[in-house]
């Protein structure tokens, strides 16, 4: 057994009160789909989480991905673990009938996978790097590749890695320099790519690479980029792995956290080519990679979700076993009495549960945009989809940042001490701001594609939702200092989308003012979610349903976040109309 235990109350109550996932489903066309056995499979996926994944995070960040004549080696019970995984059909949740898939909805998904980073963030990495995979050639791909591929990807029998980086391009695609060039049926690709999760490992008798390369005739940018499946074996005529294809892992970066995790440097055509297929049309692999952008990015918060709930979960046990307080008559109590101790166990579990909620939200209007009855409903609920993907990669990864720095500050010296496992969380988060676009690019996206491109539009619908929340939450003498407190937030945000729409034309107050500009509206959606948490289980409370305790503590909770987090706004705001003046005020020498 590990430490890590799945959240399942709280997860239960977001799926079938806040995301209203029974009336998702009837929407869906799913009438045999429903709350009662999403939580059936959340209750499975956390057997194998605490029981499978969860004792093997140690091991992987103690014992390492090793790179050996044979290839990537991964950590030790790793491959079993897998094989319960894949054996499981956990691989194969939410990816289309038509392929093996089960066709669950996008959300449900999105819960079990919150399992799976929680227990063990190197390992998901894997299943979570095929999902993208999947996705890209479920969208793009010709019917045969379709055919030749997911089936045995879905299944898990295969996974899949994404081939981006290069040493010379890191989040400027334009400047790929791969190539590929045409060879009968397929391609033959050349060229290096670093920052490879999962690019090689022992677990599965094949890995489809997708590798972004230029063609011969390419144009010049990120106008002129293709993709392409480059499998690790090439299939015989009976789509069995066969020949080694020319596509290694050269080396291993030794990196901060998630050792278990090989992160490669992949090197194709050292010998003549990789045999590569064109996935989509030439020169429009842009275009097929960020079909997945959303959900990947998506993902990448709920890894901040994830790891910020294991830390959550080791603070708590670690507060109430720690004996350091004594009372006048000798006797002892353990640390999770002090008052400074709880309000940073308090900010770990209001952040945790505000993430939570905005995660799956966020992740259900995925399942709405493609559900929809009609094109319009469909482009409403894809641009909230749209809105909702940086504050979700941006925000939660941050906040994440701060859930594992409490870890280890309530274990006091003994974080500092990597045998207690609270500096392996404090690691491992790091990374979540950086990968799949950095915290800055998530914000820039907020503040470019996301808000000015559409004269802040779709941000005003949703602070319009945020509104009728408000307007709710006020009829409930209860909850009037939370909808005080919401309302004052929500003022602070339309100040913000206004100031940033006046000062549009200032090439760089956009870039110097996105940051803070995300994270308001991050702690402005927390506030919100936590506030129609409150709601709802004000209303159970009333009604005599529920676990009366968890409701409890769930309001008691919703305060916590309006009272400590929330506030947090207004000096957001305050950066944001200081505009970018000192920012690019010093020459560059001044640095």
């Amino acid at each position: 057994m590990s430490d890590y235990q799945h959240p399942y109350r709280d997860a239960e109550f977001v799926i079938r009160e806040l995301v209203e996932f029974d009336q998702l489903c009837t929407d869906a066309g799913m009438e045999d789909i429903n709350s009662e056995l999403a939580s059936v499979i959340m209750t499975e996926a956390g057997k194998l989480g605490s029981e499978v994944l969860g004792p093997l995070n140690r091991v992987g960040d103690a014992q390492g991905a090793q790179l050996t004549d044979k290839g990537v080696e991964q950590t030790p019970g790793f491959s079993e673990a897998y094989q319960q995984f894949a054996e499981g059909g956990w691989q194969s949740l939410t990816p289309s009938e038509e392929f093996g898939g089960q066709n669950l909805p996008n959300v449900l998904g999105t819960a079990v996978s919150e399992v799976w980073q929680s227990s063990n963030l190197a390992f998901a990495l894997c299943p979570l790097l095929t999902q993208g995979a999947i996705e890209a050639i479920a969208h793009h791909a010709s019917d045969e590749l379709k055919q030749t591929w997911l089936p045995n990807m879905i299944s898990g029998r295969w996974t899949g890695s994404m081939n981006l980086t290069e040493p010379d391009a890191g989040s400027d695609l334009a400047a790929v320099k791969t190539r590929a060039v045409p060879e009968g049926d397929h391609y033959l690709i050349t060229g290096q790519k670093i920052f490879i999760t999962w690019g090689d490992h022992q677990m599965t008798d094949n890995i489809v690479h997708l590798v972004l390369a230029r063609l011969p005739d390419a144009p010049p940018g990120v106008k002129g980029i293709s993709l392409f499946i480059v499998p690790k074996f090439i299939l015989d005529e009976n789509g069995n792995p066969a020949e080694r294809n020319d596509a290694h892992c050269v080396s291993l970066e030794h990196k901060l956290g998630i050792h278990g995790s090989p992160t490669c440097v992949m090197s194709f055509g050292d010998n003549g080519g990789a045999t590569g297929y064109l996935v989509g049309e030439p020169h429009n692999g842009l275009s097929c990679m960020f079909t997945m952008m959303n959900d990947a990015r998506q993902n990448v918060g709920l890894q901040g979700l994830g790891i910020a709930e294991r830390s959550y979960q080791q603070a708590v046990q670690y507060a109430k076993d720690r004996i350091q307080g004594t009372n006048r008559d000798g006797s002892r109590y353990p640390i999770i009495k002090f008052p400074d101790v709880r309000r940073m166990l308090m900010q770990m579990k209001a952040g945790v549960e505000a993430m939570r909620a905005l995660a799956y939200i966020a992740s259900s209007e995925i399942d709405r945009s493609r559900f929809a009855d009609d094109s319009e409903a469909s482009r409403q609920h894809f641009a909230r989809v749209e809105l909702y993907t940086p504050i979700v990669k941006g925000w939660m990864t941050e906040l994440a940042q701060e859930i594992t720095y409490l870890g280890v500050q309530i274990h006091g010296g003994m974080g500092f001490i990597e045998e207690t496992g609270a500096a392996q969380h404090y690691r491992d988060a790091r990374i979540l701001t950086i990968y799949e676009g950095t915290t800055g690019i998530q914000a820039l996206d907020l503040v470019g594609r996301k808000t000015l491109s559409n004269q802040g539009q779709v941000l005003a619908e949703l602070l319009a939702d945020i509104q009728e929340t408000q307007t709710e939450l006020s009829q409930h003498a209860e909850l009037s200092e939370q909808a005080e407190a919401l309302k004052s937030a929500l003022d602070t945000a339309q100040q913000a989308r206004q100031w940033l729409l006046e000062n549009a034309e200032d090439k760089t107050a956009p870039g110097s003012v996105s940051v803070h500009f995300m994270m308001l509206m991050g702690y402005l959606c927390g506030g919100w979610v936590m506030a129609r948490s409150a709601l709802k289980a004000q209303s159970l409370l009333e009604k005599s349903e529920g676990d009366p305790e968890f409701l409890q503590s769930k309001l008691i909770t919703a305060r916590f976040y309006s009272e400590h987090l929330l506030p947090r706004v207004y000096s957001h705001l305050a950066t944001i109309k200081a505009g970018s003046h000192s920012v690019m005020a010093l020459d560059e020498e001044q640095f």
